[in-house]
């Protein structure tokens, strides 16, 4: 199993795990808000209906090439009745389901596809049902937010590696002690940094003796993406020879011109504020 996301729901922890490239949402969480004593027990009365046993098949069909149909048959003819007891592990045992995930220990408890969850939440209460969609979607969303910005991040570190090979292969020559090359690294950075924030990192550094970060931490979606062309464009110049003031200017100029595009363009404006 991944690892757990969690959600509040009517006042109840509901744990929810990406699991081979599905969600899953703890039915032993949802089950607790009727029975928090015996979460078990109540999953197995869920499942021991003829409504649910058809249900989980019908899933499984559409979705599970390894499904055993021959004890799929067999098991709901024999739901629904008084005598009838149906777990989580003995499905998963009869069927080969995969629809619902069992695991035992502290962390462990049953899971199912989110199809299934959300039907055993209306089973267990509209009312939970409701609530549980609401909040798992706001999880999708912010999970969706947080993969927007990532890629940003590491597009902007990618581009700092062509960036700064560039400075080895064309700035660097072979008898630069390490210090040396440390220095020739920051100098160039700073050219950046003066051509998209009007700053070097020592003055931001100088300014704002509170902060842990650097200058680029605090950027928001719309310098990191004009950041990243800027890398790609000095790496450019670099291979070309233009000295160092020149490509300032350059980079400069296009930075104002990016930033002024960017800043208008209502989706990086959505980015940001789910940063």
């Amino acid at each position: 199993m991944g690892k757990n996301n969690e959600i509040i729901v009517l006042e109840e922890t509901v744990r929810v795990q990406r699991i081979k490239q599905n969600d899953y949402i703890s039915l032993t969480d949802i089950a607790k808000f009727k029975n928090s004593d015996d979460p078990r027990f109540v999953i197995q009365n869920w499942m021991r209906t003829r409504f649910s046993v058809e249900f989980l098949g019908i899933w499984e069909l559409l979705n599970n090439p390894d499904f055993n149909r021959v004890e799929f048959d067999t098991v709901k003819n024999a739901s629904g009745s008084n005598a009838f007891v149906m777990t989580p592990t003995k499905w998963i045992e009869l069927t080969r389901a995969i629809g619902i995930v069992s695991k035992a220990g502290r962390y462990g408890g049953t899971y199912a596809h989110k199809d299934i969850a959300f039907e055993f939440a209306s089973w267990v209460s509209v009312e939970f049902k409701l609530y549980l969609i609401k909040e798992f979607q706001r999880l999708k969303e912010a999970e969706q937010a947080q993969l927007g910005w990532d890629i940003k991040r590491n597009l902007a570190k990618i581009n700092y590696r062509i960036h700064t090979d560039a400075i080895k292969e064309n700035l660097l020559p072979p008898a630069l002690n390490a210090k040396q090359v440390s220095l020739t690294y920051a100098s160039e950075a700073d050219v950046l940094n003066m051509a998209l924030f009007g700053m070097t990192a020592k003055h931001w550094r100088d300014a704002n003796p509170g902060e842990k970060g650097n200058i680029r931490d605090e950027a928001n979606v719309a310098q990191l993406i004009c950041l990243s062309n800027l890398e790609n464009l000095n790496a450019l110049f670099i291979s070309e020879g233009l000295p160092q003031a020149e490509r300032l200017q350059k980079l400069n100029s296009i930075a104002i011109s990016q930033m002024r595009l960017l800043t208008e363009d209502l989706g990086v404006k959505k980015l940001g504020e789910k940063k």
